[in-house]
């Protein structure tokens, strides 16, 4: 026989296939940390009498006021699990369960008393000690009994707990909860903001244990990820109004759309209502488990002016069938000894079912209150089938359904426990696996409980692992109706570290169906790169353009990625492409410049000789060997001749032919002169007392040989330096630009450095052979014509150096090629203009005896 009391409670001592299950319920369902309301609304009962073998030892200053309608559905979820389970045949098959359920009203003092009776037993009403309780909604609550009853290994098992720390297994190991950790939900929330590019975001947590661990976690989880937090603000209990009133002001002025709230529903309700107040609207609130399936909230005008398109994380919902039937079915007339359906029935139908059950001589506060109230009696046709509210909605089963699943997991244990062949026959065996009902002790249960792996009546595969459930939550999504109400629709779900989201079915803040921007800096194009801020965090950051000959391909690139050295970055910086020879070319403006000069240097040397040659019996031309001027018009003829070569796209032979002909050449000139000086200084030596002999050693044979000789060396240096290292034709990569210069690489420095360290050499002493020679005493002395031109020659060659050396690319091409224009010009001019401009134009000027004179 069985009877339902406040404390719903099955004694059947007679039966010897009894099994007593602890429920410790709390009205009110506290997270971690957050402070106790002494005046909570949970339920009403006061301290009962003896003849309720509940609590003996219940503070009496204390009594809960109020029934609220979620636990009360907590409650029939278990009556309606046990019910299964004591009518299947196959799980736990000719053992009945019972129960006992106690109201903790919210206060871990009241659950701890209660859990203690629970597990002392009571022999005067044949009340055996529980092997397990199901209970602990807060973690408070649930750390408290968990700690009392770990030293006795009773199995504590929680629908609601969430804290992290109730995992660590070696303060905890007879814990074990249908409900995930914190951690879970932070890991998620931190998964849906990364999958939806949410990279700035501000945060409002409860100022404890329950919001500190959620942003450490969430910060854990998207290190890495690019996901800054803009902010983070506090809300305290005790100051709810006015850390709220802050908060808003920090969400007002910050540039985070997308707001983290980890907090009871209570702060939200108030952080909304502060936002409203300041005409905040346009925020996407990311929502915790703790108010994303809030009713109050949901129903609030002032939410759906602030809070519409929340997302939220929400403990897993399943339907349990027949649950609604049974909920709907349940009657005080049906039910006589069910105390808490007979209160919920006045509460609903204002009405009085009938006599009070149980009454005793003393009545209890309850009776008290039904006294005062005088209710008109029921007439009968009462019924929950039109009833709405929370205890009748039976659409999504969240803590119920944690419930639910608590109680298949203990009946689960129970099974593998009482599972044996001969369970008569083995229960007086204590090394035997399995047990018999009359010897279940709590330390067994804990065992199978450790190892349990069921499938659940929905078809779920069920297991703890160190005490926990699998991670699975739902997520949601507050929509607005054509009414101007909220709802709450289902958009996805997390299973374990895997995240379901269908995104085209979430209703967002902005109205529009393309996800909310949250950035602190709008992501950097393809051809920039991000540049941190000083003293920001790195979600702040400027976009820099990628400089030369570096790109960056995709949104968000943290470095410029180099070119390969054969190519270079296109104008946007966005791809690498090929890189252009670039040479000194006839077809661009230098080159044709450079060519024109070099062609009108051969024409004013063709010219210079043609009237050389007419004039070749005159005094002018035939003083100082007309033969040597002949032959220096000619290698001035073939240096401009060899600046052409330099002129155009290098080959292999071009880069050997330009340096042997500019080398070759102007040692042939430069020569030229050298011997010139030498003649003229052994001319007027000659003329000294005991010198005459001197002009023997100096005559046009020697002269010839002279030049022959020093052009010889140059000769020899040259085809040494072509036959071992020559110039070969190469692409200049390491100066940067689009366009890469090819030109002649010198292969050996030294042959290049051997050439014209030779040239000079000969300049620097034909130089210092003119200067000598100078001021020797005729009228025409052609050594102050050698000094000008090697003044020059040598002027521009050491010019040249610094020049060659700091010239980019074709540059240098140019630089050389002007070099020996210069060079050339200086000594054609310096040398043959004063003699044509006497040869033409001071003709009278052209004799013997003017030469002569002093």
């Amino acid at each position: 026989m069985s009877w339902f009391s406040w404390l719903f409670t099955l004694r059947l001592c007679s039966v010897p296939l009894l099994l007593l299950v602890g429920f410790v319920g709390s009205q009110l369902g506290l997270r971690l940390g957050l402070q106790m309301v002494q005046t909570a609304t949970c339920s009403r009962w006061g301290t009962p009498s003896d003849k309720d073998n509940s609590f003996t030892e219940l503070p009496h200053n204390k009594h809960c006021t109020g029934l609220e309608y979620l636990p009360l559905q907590y409650i029939y979820a278990m009556v309606f699990a046990l019910e299964e389970i004591n009518h299947s045949t196959t799980l736990l098959p000719g053992v009945q369960l019972g129960y006992h359920i106690r109201d903790s009203c919210a206060l871990p003092s009241w659950a701890m008393q209660a859990a203690l009776s629970l597990v002392g037993g009571n022999s005067a009403t044949c009340d055996q000690p529980v092997p397990l309780i199901i209970g602990g909604s807060s973690s408070i609550t649930a750390i408290i009994l968990s700690r009392i009853l770990g030293p006795l290994s009773i199995p504590l098992m929680s629908y609601t707990a969430s804290c992290p720390c109730l995992s660590d297994r070696l303060q905890y190991p007879n814990f074990f909860r249908t409900m995930p950790s914190d951690i879970y939900q932070a890991r998620a929330i931190a998964q849906l903001a990364i999958r939806l590019n949410w990279t700035w975001i501000g945060a409002v947590i409860a100022n404890n244990d329950y919001g500190h661990v959620a942003i450490k976690v969430f910060q854990e989880e998207t290190q890495g990820a690019g996901v800054c937090l803009a902010f983070i603000e506090t809300l305290q209990r005790e100051n709810i109004e006015m850390d709220a009133r802050r908060a808003a002001l920090t969400i007002q002025a910050s540039t985070a759309k997308v707001i983290l709230i980890f907090t009871w529903y209570t702060d939200v309700r108030e952080l909304f209502l502060q936002l409203d107040n300041i005409n905040v609207t346009d925020r996407q609130f990311l929502a915790s488990e703790a108010w994303s399936t809030s009713g109050n909230l949901l129903q609030d005008p002032i939410t759906s002016k602030v809070a519409s398109g929340v997302l939220g994380v929400a403990i897993r919902s399943s339907a349990i069938p027949g649950f609604a039937h049974f909920v709907r079915s349940l009657n005080p007339s049906l039910r006589p000894d069910d105390k808490f359906l007979w209160e919920f029935w006045e509460m609903v139908f204002g009405c009085s079912p009938g006599a009070s059950p149980l009454s005793t001589s003393s009545p209890s506060p309850t009776d008290r209150l039904s006294q005062k109230a005088s209710l008109p009696p029921c007439s009968g046709i009462e019924s929950l089938e039109e009833v709405q509210n929370q205890f009748t909605d039976t659409s999504q089963l969240r803590v119920t359904y944690n419930v639910y699943l608590a109680v298949y997991a203990t009946a689960h244990a129970l099974h593998s426990l009482l599972s044996c062949p001969n369970r008569d026959s083995s229960s007086g065996n204590h090394g035997s696996t399995c047990s018999s009902p009359k010897q279940i002790k709590p330390f067994e249960v804990l065992h199978h409980l450790n190892n349990l792996n069921f499938t659940t009546p929905q078809g779920d595969i069920f297991y703890f692992q160190e005490g926990e459930t699998p991670a699975k939550y739902d997520l949601v999504n507050w929509q607005s109706t054509p009414e101007g109400s909220l709802k709450l629709v289902l958009i996805g779900r997390v299973d374990g570290f895997d995240l379901h989201l269908n995104q085209s079915a979430i209703q967002w803040s902005t109205g529009s169906n393309q996800v909310p921007v949250s950035v602190c800096s709008e992501n950097c194009i393809p051809g920039f790169r991000k540049a941190n801020r000083k003293g920001e965090p790195l979600c702040c950051f400027d976009c820099i353009p990628c400089a030369e000959g570096e790109i960056s391909n995709q949104t968000g690139s943290l470095i410029c990625e180099r070119c390969p050295s054969e190519f270079w970055s296109n104008v946007k910086r966005t791809a690498c492409i090929p890189r252009q020879l670039d040479f000194l070319s006839f077809n661009e403006t230098l080159g044709i410049i450079l060519a024109t000069v070099a062609v009108s240097g051969v024409s004013v040397t063709t010219a210079v000789f043609v009237v050389f040659i007419y004039y070749r019996q005159t005094p002018m031309v035939r003083a100082n060997n007309s033969e040597l001027s002949f032959l220096l018009l000619l290698s001035l003829k073939l240096c401009f001749l060899c600046s052409l070569v330099f002129i155009g796209r290098p080959s292999v032979w071009t880069c050997r032919f330009q340096q042997a002909a500019f080398g070759i050449s102007f040692v042939l000139c430069v020569s030229c002169l050298q011997v010139k000086t030498i003649v003229v200084l052994a001319a007027f030596r000659s003329t000294q007392p005991g010198a005459g002999a001197l002009m023997k050693w100096f005559g046009p044979g020697q002269q010839r040989g002279s030049v022959c000789l020093f052009s010889c060396i140059q000769v020899f240096i040259c085809i040494i330096w072509l036959s071992l290292s020559p110039p070969v034709p190469q692409a200049d990569l390491a100066i940067p630009g689009l366009k890469v210069t090819l030109k002649c690489a010198m292969s050996s420095v030294v042959g290049f450095s051997l050439v014209l360290g030779y040239i000079g050499l000969l300049a620097c002493t034909s130089l210092l052979l003119a200067f000598l020679a100078r001021k020797l005493p005729d009228n025409f002395n052609e050594a102050k014509l050698i000094t000008f031109s090697m003044l020059i020659f040598c002027a521009v060659w050491v010019a040249f150096v610094p020049a060659y050396v700091s010239s980019p690319g074709k540059y240098t091409v140019a630089v050389e090629v002007f070099a020996i224009l210069a060079s050339s010009f200086g000594l054609l001019l310096c040398i043959f203009a004063p003699k044509c401009f006497i040869i033409l134009l001071r003709p009278e000027k052209n004799t013997k005896k003017h030469l002569m004179a002093r």
